[in-house]
């Protein structure tokens, strides 16, 4: 799915829970760990700093950075110009 997954997550006066981040964080690979972060960024945006969903997704993200990092895909410039 795309970055747009579940826009009922981020309706208004819906509340953001513990179990929606672990929902998403759950079953991510280091392929699309970047994607799921960001979505679990726009859901703890508008929490509280002591809000127990964003403490959880504050954690996902911190884990999912790093799983990222795994791909087999580094983003980057690479190793440059063959030598002459």
């Amino acid at each position: 799915m795309s970055e747009a997954e579940r826009p009922d997550r981020l309706t208004s006066g819906r509340r953001t829970t513990v179990e929606d981040i672990r929902e998403l964080a759950g079953p991510s690979t280091p392929h699309f760990a970047l994607q799921i972060r960001n979505r679990i960024q726009r859901l703890i945006d508008g929490l509280e700093e002591g809000d127990p969903a964003r403490i959880e997704g504050e954690r996902q993200i911190d884990r999912l950075t790093e799983l990222a990092r795994h791909s087999g895909d580094p983003r980057g410039m690479g190793p440059g110009p063959p030598a002459r």
